[in-house]
């Protein structure tokens, strides 16, 4: 078999571009496992993260549950409109301590938390507004939750429901 030199030119060459494709074929398909690999990696470091957000707005949501807030806050005075100032304070306190939380929760779980804050603050403003005193206050708002609950529950319960995603 004798060849000449352009068909083992050509031999080789085929082989070499034979080879490259083969080489770049299995260079992409490792970037492409190499993405999927560190995707996967930022997704499980992620989750945690995740978690302990949902974890905190529940916690916010449970401290400005009205009737919990009642109990753990008390009024320094007999002024209704010193303890609502008091009482939505500790709301802001408690938001903003928070609020870099909306980074890693669903807007619409956001959205429902800040609702839940607003209902929670209308509410009071609103009690506040036809009581004489703070303990006045105190019992019409234990009143306005007896039957009903607050938009805290809400906002928990649709936390719980937005959570299940990740687990």
């Amino acid at each position: 078999m004798d060849f000449s030199f352009l068909e083992i030119v050509g031999i080789i060459l085929v082989v070499g571009i034979v080879g490259f494709y083969f080489l770049k074929l299995d260079t992409k398909t490792k970037n492409d496992q190499q993405k999927v690999e560190l995707f996967a990696d930022r997704k499980k470091e992620a989750l945690p993260i995740k978690l302990q957000a949902y974890e905190r707005m529940l916690l916010f949501c449970e401290r400005i549950n009205p009737i919990k807030m009642l109990v753990r806050v008390k009024p320094k005075s007999d002024v209704v409109d010193e303890y609502l100032y008091l009482l939505l304070q500790n709301i802001e306190q408690e938001f903003e301590h928070n609020l870099v939380q909306q980074l890693y929760i669903s807007d619409e779980c956001w959205n429902v938390i800040i609702t839940s804050k607003s209902a929670i603050i209308n509410k009071l403003k609103h009690i506040a507004a036809t009581s004489k005193n703070t303990q006045d206050f105190r019992e019409k708002m234990m009143l306005a939750y007896q039957n009903s609950s607050p938009a805290t529950d809400t906002a928990i319960a649709y936390l719980k429901k937005d959570i299940k995603k990740f687990i």
